[in-house]
């Protein structure tokens, strides 16, 4: 383990099928070695298709193959905990989708084991290697909008599927797990900081439960961030960044496609809002799956901290449940 990491994958579900593992695979010091499906014939039909060379019919036979090195884990929420930690004990280092678990509690044993276990561990919020992004936390370090003062965000898509798991409460579904934990991941990104006070609203699917539309003001003292997301609602997604004297408007801002321009728009002067001076700054397609992969693996081969500390997992897993415990007050 020189110059690549070796990747194991545990699941076929889509997230990984469809978008990660062909990342890893076009990443300059990864490669996916292994595959594990509860079945084995679902697991060797997606091997073939993406040329992963081994299959193996259970997740605890892949984790003790000496070949693989590090471990991605996209499978439901209700299941990361066990196997992150499986995964540490057998000494692999793990990528794991977020949230990390369905509790901070949860989310701090595993970054405890992983600790104990000399491996690397991550949650894998990808949006956040993009060049966009990357731009955007310079811009706002540098005082180009001034003092950041409020960060608005949207992100949305249609989904009542009772059978998708994303809708399954006992798999911690619902609208804050999955993609409420991108608004507060980048609230607490461009703030530095952890929110002091949390207000919130949240509307629940009668028969199945989870939430489908939540709100939420974090107050993080000099500033504020206000989101809402929606699993019932027509897809969109946008971040606003309104400082003392500009603003940043990121157009698609996690999930940036990889085969198209991204944008974003700084706004400084002018006369605003009649006339303000706003100038589109372009980022030329890349697949921040892949950029993610590397940055990981690099850590991996370099025995270096990784990019995002794993302590962050746990702290964006503690605001999702103020915000649970705020809107049922």
């Amino acid at each position: 383990m020189e110059d690549s990491v070796r990747w194991g994958i545990l699941s076929t579900a889509h997230i990984g099928t469809g978008r990660v593992i062909p990342a890893i695979q076009a990443a300059s010091n990864g490669e996916v070695i292994a595959i594990a499906s509860r079945d084995l014939s679902r697991g060797r039909a997606v091997a073939d298709r993406l040329e992963i060379p081994k299959t193996y019919g259970s997740y605890s036979e892949l984790l003790a193959a000496d070949d693989v090195d590090a471990i991605y884990i996209p499978l439901p929420n209700h299941l990361h905990r066990e196997w992150t930690i499986a995964a540490a004990r057998a000494g692999k280092h793990v990528l794991c989708e977020k949230p990390l678990a369905l509790s901070s509690s949860d989310a701090q044993e595993m970054v405890d084991v992983c600790a104990t276990e000399g491996v690397k561990f991550m949650e894998a919020f990808m949006y956040r290697f993009h060049p966009a992004w990357v731009k955007v936390r310079a811009l706002v370090s540098s005082g180009a909008i001034g003092e950041l003062r409020s960060v608005q965000i949207r992100f949305a898509y249609y989904n009542d599927d009772p059978g998708d798991i994303r809708n399954q409460m006992e798999a911690g579904g619902g609208a804050l797990m999955d993609i409420g934990c991108y608004a507060i991941n980048v609230s607490r990104m461009l703030f530095g900081s952890e929110p002091t006070r949390v207000q919130a609203s949240v509307r629940r699917d009668q028969d199945l439960g989870i939430d489908i539309v939540t709100s939420a003001l974090l107050d993080f003292g000099d500033g504020q961030a206000s989101f809402v997301v929606s699993t019932r609602t027509e897809d969109d997604q946008r971040v606003h960044l309104l400082g003392s004297s500009g603003r940043i408007e990121v157009e698609i801002p996690f999930n940036a496609p990889p085969d198209r321009d991204t944008r974003l728009f700084l706004t400084q002067g002018g006369d605003p809002p009649i006339d303000p001076d706003t100038v589109t700054i372009t980022f030329p397609p890349v697949n921040q799956y892949t950029m993610q992969a590397e940055s990981f693996a690099s850590a991996v081969l370099k025995d270096t901290p990784v990019p995002t500390p794993p302590e962050d997992g746990v702290a964006n897993m503690r605001v999702i449940e103020q915000i649970f415990e705020a809107a049922e007050k």
